[in-house]
């Protein structure tokens, strides 16, 4: 995943070298746009109501922090200027599902699974034997595991739980669907996660 957000990273860079911009422009980590950068909360927005910039930009051991860590923070950075970037900007606090998922549709874009579309001769195939020109997307896993760490960032950062756009029904509805389908397109089964029995004391 966090190669699909340096490439959009850079995608962002090129767009506006060009004078262009993307629909939406895309999301990166401190593309500078009238003095912003990555360790800056959106436009307008004190930074007392984003810990984790004030973090980042005083912390100098930030290698140190676990791998979990560091790429929840880089995430949260990401989706942080996507919302700035969006058309019209979006505040934290009007970020709901549906603008999940639109992040987590625009960064297919950027995916380097091989996902068939049902009209390829190779649906449904583990190792098809040639090349095809199915669309490249993110990962069920991928995505599934950037949900986690934003959801879990969203409220370090003081958000309500009760509110987390990323734990919204829409988004989990989504994610099934994603790791569904492309089960069924690349032949694969996902295993389901078991429930350990409670022991019941006598």
């Amino acid at each position: 995943m966090s190669a699909a957000v340096a490439a959009a990273a850079a995608a962002a860079v090129k767009s506006r070298a060009n004078g262009t911009s993307s629909l939406p422009p895309a999301p990166g980590y401190g593309v500078p746009e009238s003095g912003y950068s990555m360790f800056s909360p959106p436009y307008g927005v004190p930074q007392s109501d984003y810990p984790m910039f004030s973090l980042i930009s005083s912390s100098p051991a930030i290698a140190s922090l676990s791998r979990y860590e560091s790429q929840k923070r880089r995430d949260w950075i990401t989706f942080i200027q996507y919302l700035r970037n969006h058309r019209p900007p979006l505040s934290l606090s009007r970020c709901s599902g549906a603008n999940v998922l639109e992040f987590m549709k625009y960064l297919d874009q950027f995916g380097k699974t091989k996902v068939h579309v049902e009209t390829c001769p190779y649906f449904g195939e583990i190792d098809p034997p040639a090349a095809c020109s199915c669309p490249m997307k993110q990962a069920w896993g991928s995505l599934d595991a950037l949900v986690g760490r934003l959801r879990a960032a969203f409220e370090e950062n003081g958000g309500n739980p009760e509110r987390n756009p990323f734990g919204e029904r829409a988004v989990r509805i989504y994610l099934k669907e994603v790791r569904d389908s492309q089960a069924k397109a690349r032949g694969i089964l996902y295993e389901k996660k078991k429930r350990k029995k409670r022991v019941q004391e006598e």
